[in-house]
């Protein structure tokens, strides 16, 4: 991934001149960013349940203005198992920072740990557990978690990448955070065996990794072995060949790095503000149906005790209209009692043209039929009942349609709006469900038939 490119379209995405190159902005930004996620931990409009729903995430921006504020740039090194990450991170470090071992899943866990080269500029490599273990689902879910909230990602193989690792390595790439692959191991391959992988390698990632950004490692060489004078066999330990790659590394750090920190940072507190919107949508909504299906059983049983004729069961506003005061106050736009009563007929108005003009007689015959069969008053009662309900649920969704949008009904007025909830309601599921409800709360009136 390109810095530039990306900084490039962030900025075209906010209406800003693209000019700029990342280290000339990289303060102004980092200030920015920085703003914006305090902003996010601090905002007292996110009810408590949806901060604790996403406590995680809340405490990962807390972490990121930390890491803004040190000047701190986190290298996820990914990769698949025993491909040799832990080794590498050793190597770049040059000390046992992290655990290495012959078995399958040795790092459980993500482990951060300064760049000691870097240690002035902020540098902290985070190794991360292998993907595709077999079972370690789980570790592969935390791989690319890590991944996601790192600045840059150095991605590990020993050999030509599997479907797998290509798959992973797009995933890696849609995060939109540059990507370094390092071919490990490379002291397995004659020099024109490496060189031919190293170009196949840089084809198969055309898009996803720059050409320069293939480098070929080696973080846990071969030992040499050798003969003395005597025919005494022996291991000499290699050095680990990582220069180019630790070059690599600390230049785009230097060059790149705090815009990458901020940029980063605001792509993720970008995300969490998209959650955190969607969890309040769902939380209002789920608050919104409550308050809904208390007044449309306040509204059925009263109906069912006292029936009314159907043609003014749309007329019987008052509990719509304390209904909808209510939703107003669920999604943040609060609406007097005047101006609830004058949403709920406009309303009611549209829901008497639909039904009288399409199927307002035929559900009333269905809901009433048998009147004259002798049926008991509960029976009836709660017939009529459920068409109150029924007319309260279209009102009531009505209303937070309207609320929703911001106390507007759109571009094409009330009436699309309201035909378009009659429709997208399973009217037949809510009249039995209401008639359900209503019959078992009636039966456990004595006083009635």
């Amino acid at each position: 991934m390109d810095l530039r490119s990306l900084w490039q379209r962030m900025r075209r995405s906010a209406s800003l001149p693209v000019d700029d190159a990342p280290g000339e902005i990289a303060t102004p930004l980092r200030h920015g960013v920085a703003r914006s996620l305090q902003e996010l931990l601090d905002d007292s409009s996110v009810p408590p349940a949806v901060r604790q729903e996403l406590a995680v995430d809340f405490a990962r921006v807390a972490t990121m203005l930390d890491k803004l504020q040190r000047d701190e740039l986190h290298v996820a090194v990914f990769g698949r198992v025993s491909a040799g990450k832990s080794a590498l991170g050793n190597a770049l470090l040059g000390r046992q920072a992290f655990e290495v071992g012959v078995l399958h899943g040795t790092t459980t866990e993500a482990e951060p740990a300064r760049l000691d080269e870097a240690a002035s500029g902020g540098l902290v490599l985070i190794d991360t557990p292998g993907i595709n273990e077999l079972g370690g689902e789980a570790r592969e879910a935390l791989a690319v978690d890590v991944a996601q909230v790192s600045d840059l990602v150095i991605y590990v193989a020993d050999g030509d990448l599997t479907r797998d690792e290509l798959d992973a390595l797009r995933t890696l790439a849609a995060t939109q955070r540059p990507v370094l692959l390092a071919l490990n191991k490379a002291d397995r391959y004659a020099d024109t065996e490496r060189e031919a992988l190293l170009a196949h390698l840089r084809s198969r990632t055309a898009g996803l990794v720059r050409p320069e950004d293939v480098i070929a490692v080696c973080a846990l060489p071969v030992p040499l072995r050798v003969i003395d004078a005597s025919g005494l066999e022996s291991n000499l330990p290699q050095s680990p060949d990582v220069d180019t790659l630790r070059t690599r590394l600390l230049d785009i750090a230097r060059r790149d790095g705090k815009a990458l920190n901020a940029i980063n940072a605001g792509l993720f507190a970008g995300r969490l503000a998209d959650q955190v919107g969607q969890r309040i949508a769902i939380s209002r909504r789920q608050l919104a149906s409550r308050v809904i299906r208390q007044y449309c059983l306040a509204k059925g049983v009263a109906v069912a005790l006292n029936p009314i004729p159907v043609a003014d069961l749309l007329a019987a506003a008052g509990l719509d209209a304390a209904m909808v005061v209510q939703l107003s106050r669920v999604y943040g736009m609060p609406l007097t009692r005047a101006e609830s009563g004058r949403l709920v007929a406009t309303v009611s108005a549209q829901l008497i043209a639909l039904m009288g003009a399409i199927w307002g007689m035929q559900l009333a015959a269905s809901a009433l039929k048998g009147l004259s069969g002798g049926l008991s008053v509960v029976v009836t009662g709660a017939a009529q009942g459920a068409l109150a309900w029924y007319a309260t649920v279209l009102i009531g969704r009505a209303a937070e349609r309207y609320l929703v949008a911001g106390k507007s009904w759109g571009e094409h007025g009330p009436k699309r709006a309201v035909a378009e909830v009659v429709a997208g309601l399973d009217r037949d599921s809510i009249l039995r469900e209401a008639r359900e409800e209503i019959l078992r709360r009636l039966r456990r009136d004595p006083a009635l038939p």
